[in-house]
């Protein structure tokens, strides 16, 4: 399965450089570990982009050091070398390289965990808006050989199976005997997400048997030469396999389509991230995170098939399961491809939402709909009074609404769906969270 994925310049707009960055005597300019998803190439091509920004010539990569590293050079005009180094084992090694003082920029495929803050506090806030930078949004696909015939399975079943519980084909209607499980290694912020999503809501460990990848290639091809096997990956790195749709709790079934894993509806979605020390004294550093939030490094982002954050207008097909006053919502308007979420416990949008807002301005400014020509759609988690949750899904997009206007934003209608049509399984923290969500229509 291959995505295309259209891009179109909503994105964080760059302002230009004003003086080449300093380039350091010796050593690189700039060091970055951490996750494989994002320094495979996504990284490198980053960095190529903003050397040549820089107006470097020649810009290259050369292998680096050891397996799953990079080196990327260039020269400035003086004939001076620019060194930047990318080493991909995993999201959580990015983290310990800031630790060590080995790396300047995590790259991680994972949020940062508590007990990674709190190790890394000397740094300064790890969690603020500054130095939690979201850079794109991948989806986990659920790869099967191309031969299977099964098209969709639900994150239980996929808990039981690569637990072990389920080990043959014909137990999910299928065929083809003994499942063959395969899964990233243990250093991967793949992993991670996949066992934050699927096996640790449950309380399920990995089979002992599954078959370990540090590499997505290597795993990707694997799962499509094995008729019996099955795999979690990246989405630019389905390659020959056959991707399933996804079911969680009551949502309806959703492949890894570029429209739902941008809104983060996909269940297996999940968000690319730069952590930059904000005590970090690296021009480099900052000036790479500010690259990628630009238009420029979206379009770079698009270009290695993750998720851009650009925000585009898309049609939803009305179907009878929705209310009938989404339907009609539908029929009437498009919805962007965005979702506002919010912290935790709070009605504080996130540090991806509060670069949302900026994005979702542009596009509404750039095509006239500042005054009542933007629809607001709040959703919430199921609670046991219906008519309490209608109220918070309603305060949530009232919040989101307050932010728009400071923008100059006059939104035609604010609507509260409650707990109706969940993303995701309401039995879990992580569940409630993408349910709890503040949908853009336009007119």
């Amino acid at each position: 399965m291959r995505l295309r994925v259209l891009f179109l310049c909503f994105a964080i707009s760059l302002p230009a450089v004003a003086a080449p960055l300093a380039v350091p005597d010796q050593g690189p300019a700039l060091r970055i570990q951490g996750s494989n998803t994002i320094g495979a190439a996504l990284g490198p091509a980053l960095v190529k982009g903003l050397m040549e920004h820089q107006g470097l010539q020649g810009v290259h990569s050369e292998p680096g050091d050891g397996a799953n590293e990079q080196r990327v050079v260039g020269k400035t005009r003086q004939g001076k070398t620019v060194t930047i180094e990318v080493a991909a084992h995993g999201s959580s090694t990015g983290f310990a390289a800031l630790k060590n003082n080995r790396a300047d920029l995590a790259a991680a495929s994972r949020p940062i965990k508590d007990s990674e803050l709190i190790d890394l506090e000397s740094l300064g806030d790890l969690k603020s808006p500054e130095a939690e930078q979201v850079i794109a949004i991948d989806g986990l696909a659920i790869i099967l050989n191309p031969r299977n015939p099964l098209n969709t399975l639900n994150t239980e079943q996929l808990a039981q199976i690569f637990n072990g519980e389920v080990s043959t084909w014909e137990a999910l209607g299928g065929i083809g005997g003994a499942i063959h499980v395969y899964a990233r290694d243990d250093q991967s912020g793949t992993y991670d997400t996949f066992k934050e999503l699927v096996l640790s809501r449950r309380g399920k460990p990995l089979a002992g048997t599954a078959q370990r990848f540090e590499s997505s290639e290597a795993l990707s091809d694997a799962v499509s030469h094995d008729p019996q096997g099955i795999g979690f990956i990246g989405l630019p790195y389905v390659r020959q396999a056959k991707a399933v749709a996804i079911v969680d709790g009551d949502s309806q079934p959703m492949l890894p389509l570029t429209s739902l894993i941008a809104t983060e509806d996909y269940p297996l979605s999940r968000r690319l991230l730069f952590y930059l020390p904000p005590f970090s004294r690296n021009p480099w550093a900052k000036a790479l995170v500010d690259f990628t939030q630009g238009s420029k490094g979206q379009a770079i982002v698009a270009a290695n098939g993750f998720i851009a954050q650009q925000v585009q207008a898309i049609g939803v097909a009305p179907r009878p399961s929705m209310p009938d006053d989404y339907q009609a919502l539908a029929r009437d308007a498009q919805r962007l491809t965005v979702n506002f979420r919010f912290e935790e416990g709070s009605a504080s949008l996130d540090n991806k939402a509060r670069q949302d807002l900026q994005r979702v301005v542009a596009y509404i400014r750039s095509h006239g709909k500042l005054d009542k020509q933007v629809t607001l759609v709040g959703f919430g988690d199921a609670k046991n009074d219906p008519q309490r949750a209608a109220l918070l899904s309603k305060l949530r997009a009232m919040a989101v609404r307050r932010e728009l206007v400071k923008s100059g934003v006059v939104p035609r209608d604010i609507r509260g769906f409650g707990a109706q049509m969940p993303v995701a399984a309401n039995t879990a923290d992580e569940g409630r969270i993408k349910n709890r969500r503040v949908e853009v229509w336009v007119y």
